[in-house]
């Protein structure tokens, strides 16, 4: 698709009508880092931060965020989001919490920004309850892992592979 969908003739921005597109099935998935001292991930993954349960609270927000990204996000249709899950999967060799967000629905447009949004939220929510202890954590590598459904199809991020293999590492006993 080579045209800018949200901007009209005249060079005016618009949101784009999907009065017309087919009702279909549509995930999404995004991912995020952030990075942090070996002591801040060890008071997150033992619970001991002072504000209270890190990752609980990280999850809540993410997944509040994805449902209000239509407010955050100008163009964004809003939507009627039907699952919205967010995962934490902390690495202790690296110093680092990988984010993972997956958005569905079924409607006519698709749940790319809501995973997104919500990965981007939760890594936000880990810093501010931690940031007392860690100022220089790094946010980072938040992107698009995959989507199905709708008019485009299914993509597979480029970049997936790694991180599916990551995941499957950290899944073995």
């Amino acid at each position: 698709m080579n045209e800018f969908t949200h901007i009209d003739p005249n060079g005016s921005v618009r949101m784009v009508d999907v009065d017309d597109k087919e009702i279909t099935k549509r995930i999404a998935v995004a991912c995020g880092l952030i990075e942090m001292k070996p002591d801040t991930l060890e008071k997150i993954t033992t619970g001991s931060v002072k504000k209270g349960n890190v990752l609980e609270t990280a999850r809540i927000a993410g997944i509040m965020a994805a449902k209000k990204t239509s407010e955050l996000i100008p163009m964004c249709h809003p939507l009627n989001l039907t699952h919205v899950s967010v995962d934490f999967f902390p690495d202790h060799e690296k110093n680092i919490i990988k984010i993972e967000a997956k958005a569905s629905l079924s409607g006519k447009t698709g749940v790319e920004m809501e995973a997104l949004t919500a990965v981007s939220v939760a890594a936000l929510t880990i810093y501010d309850m931690c940031k007392s202890y860690d100022k220089g954590m790094v946010i980072s590598d938040i992107h698009l892992k995959s989507k199905c459904g709708g008019k485009s199809g299914n993509f597979l991020a480029a970049r997936a592979e790694n991180y599916i293999k990551v995941f499957e590492k950290q899944q073995k006993p």
